[in-house]
């Protein structure tokens, strides 16, 4: 198997179960928590290939991932009660999952030749959150792109080091960056609450206060 194939499926293997966790988490039925993890692990590809002119998407043609996000969710579904012993298991498979998206995503870039430094980020970005973003308003939750956490800003961080690394890294190195960089900022800014402000509007802590 190649090495853009293992990631993709470790990326799908994560967030299949991040997916599946927010729907039991939300109290769907089985169908909804296969559908939240089937959406979760394949929405951002399939937004990517649809951009890129890609159709039908992947997805729909090799249903190899569909199948693995299925597998993953009934497995989850399974043990939910041993896993949701271990503290943040779901932001931590949706970092996983993130770092393996982004850098197939890059990879992606340049598979179709768009060398390009916007190109290369968009397309990483979109591949690591569109899942996630589309789990989010499923579930009727802010994405969290939209929060204060650090998240779009690593998948960005680590697609810009695959694109300057492509020129010095052989092989498959670049993709190794992109998802240690991504995966490595995520990490270190859910464990330290690194953040980005959050503007506060005339007289919104005055509003929250009432509301409480």
């Amino acid at each position: 198997m190649e090495v853009l194939n293992i990631i993709e499926v470790i990326g799908t293997i994560a967030f299949a179960a991040a997916g599946a966790l927010t729907g039991i988490h939300k109290h769907l039925d089985l169908f909804g928590v296969f559908m939240l993890a089937l959406t979760t692990a394949v929405g951002g590809g399939i937004v990517r290939d649809v951009l890129i002119g890609i159709n039908p998407p992947t997805a729909f043609v090799y249903p190899f991932f569909t199948i693995i996000s299925l597998v993953t969710a009934i497995i989850v579904s399974i043990n939910y009660q041993w896993i949701n012993k271990f503290n943040n298991v779901i932001v931590i498979c949706d970092a996983v999952g993130l770092g393996a998206f982004t850098a197939a995503g890059a990879n992606m870039s340049f598979l179709y030749e768009y060398h390009r430094l916007f190109i290369t980020v968009m397309m990483a970005v979109l591949s690591g959150v569109g899942g996630g973003v589309i789990r989010d308003v499923f579930v009727r939750d802010i994405p969290l792109i939209f929060r204060k956490e650090v998240y779009a800003v690593a998948s960005i961080a680590g697609a810009i080091c695959f694109f300057y690394s492509k020129p010095f890294l052989l092989g498959n190195g670049p993709m190794y960056l992109c998802f240690f960089v991504t995966v490595i900022i995520r990490m270190i800014c859910m464990k330290y609450d690194i953040n980005f402000p959050v503007p506060a509007a005339k007289g919104q802590e005055k509003y929250e206060s009432k509301g409480e």
